[in-house]
């Protein structure tokens, strides 16, 4: 992700104890968290992330493991990709990214 200019927010639904118990609180990106309510796989996540960062969906890119988070995203009208924690497949996400900056 280096490699890329843009800008990087980590999405998550942790709350504050899982928060530094995920290590949230050290990573090299902001990171924005609802603390559950709403979780990500309501529309109202990704709404509420675009208003508060004054984003368009059309100027975000978004990949996320879990597939009812992505179906929510793309239904405010966010690109986004399935990454499959367990194929981790890098070389297709590169690809989900390259084409869609």
């Amino acid at each position: 992700l280096e490699t890329y200019p843009n800008r990087k927010i980590i999405l998550t639904g942790a709350n504050d104890e899982q928060f530094k118990l995920f290590g949230l609180d050290k990573m090299p990106y902001e990171v924005f968290t609802l603390k559950h309510n709403p979780e990500k796989t309501d529309p109202r996540y990704f709404k509420t992330l675009l208003k508060k960062f004054n984003l368009r969906a059309g100027e975000v890119v978004y990949f996320e493991h879990n597939p009812e988070a992505v179906k929510s995203a793309q239904s405010v009208g966010i690109t986004s990709y399935y990454y499959d924690p367990d194929k981790k497949d890098l070389d297709s996400l590169k690809i989900f990214i390259d084409n869609n900056l």
